[in-house]
């Protein structure tokens, strides 16, 4: 084992999604858990048709970065590959994201925010939440947004 391990999380996802996107899959979130031991690189993955994430689906994409993670070997010394669906606190990260949670709760953080709030309204990059009867809207790509409501169906 080797306790220098080196990375780059933004290559680790740009190597992740050149190889999923083809086989119909959406990066939503690569994490380095464990840095300085045994690394974790865990993905969090959707499929871009918006259908749920299947076992299958995991094993597939699983196999598939392994495969390209191997190839390229962006991490020195051992680690970890996990992939998983987005689950209960699923990264937002697109317009498209808050438009599938219409009116669930999600986390938000950015510099001047932090609250949690129903998703209101969706308009291009602009994203509507209704902070204590209040509008605030900010856009997409300023702020880290989560969802903080699991919804009753898939959306």
């Amino acid at each position: 084992m080797n306790n220098n391990a080196t990375y780059n999380a933004p290559n680790l996802r740009t190597l992740a999604e050149g190889v999923l996107q083809p086989l119909g899959y959406e990066v939503l979130d690569v994490q380095v858990q464990n840095p300085g031991r045994r690394p974790i690189v865990v993905i969090r993955m959707d499929r871009l048709d918006e259908q749920p994430v299947t076992v299958e689906d995991l094993e597939t994409a699983s196999r598939a970065v392994g495969a390209e993670f191997d190839r390229v070997d962006p991490i020195a010394g051992e680690y970890r590959l996990e992939l998983e669906s987005p689950g209960a606190k699923r990264p937002l990260t697109r317009a498209r994201h808050y438009e599938r949670m219409l009116g669930l709760k999600a986390r938000v953080r950015s510099d001047g925010h932090s609250f949690i709030a129903p998703i209101k309204a969706v308009d291009g990059e602009q994203v509507t939440f209704d902070v204590g009867g209040e509008d605030v809207t900010l856009t997409v790509g300023t702020f880290q947004g989560n969802l903080a409501e699991f919804p009753d169906r898939h959306r």
